[in-house]
């Protein structure tokens, strides 16, 4: 895991959040809502703006020396916001989102923060298994209005830390 501080690191990341939101969410919210979330939360704008004006804190996971996935967090109150965490398809299974989540887990411990929580859409059913294997309880429904006539119809989860 390495921190997103860099102009080139942050194009890393929006150049992997293409490829992942391409490949993994257009069977579920399609693509006009696909390319529309890309633009408002992972363009180089949108990550450039997180950092620096709303304290998001990005961190690349690298398998060997390829950067294969990115997290996004934000600290709120006592609790960790796990906004991103995507791996890309082709390393998924090997092990890197466990160990990203470890390094998050830690991260919070660290700072006595009190959870980890995170949305996720609750269509995504593979992901709501893993977060579940992870220890993530399920805290019900949360519906959000995104814009441009989208909705986020997620599931709200949580991981305590304490």
């Amino acid at each position: 895991m390495k921190p997103v501080t860099s102009p080139d690191s942050i194009e890393l990341v929006a150049r992997l959040a293409e490829e992942i939101w391409n490949e993994h969410y257009v069977p579920i919210i399609g693509q006009e809502q696909v390319d529309y979330m890309i633009g408002k939360y992972q363009s180089v704008p949108a990550i450039t703006n997180q950092i620096d004006n709303e304290d998001y804190i990005y961190f690349l996971i690298y398998a060997e020396e390829k950067a294969v996935g990115y997290v996004g967090i934000l600290i709120r109150d006592e609790e960790l916001f796990l906004s991103k965490y995507y791996v890309h398809s082709s390393q998924r299974g090997k092990g890197y989102g466990k160990e990203a989540l470890e390094f998050i887990r830690l991260y919070g411990v660290d700072r006595g923060l009190k959870g980890i929580s995170l949305t996720v859409n609750k269509f995504n059913s593979n992901s709501i298994a893993a977060y579940e294997r992870m220890g993530f309880l399920n805290l019900g429904p949360t519906v959000a209005d995104i814009g441009n006539g989208f909705i986020m119809d997620d599931y709200k989860m949580r991981l305590p830390l304490d």
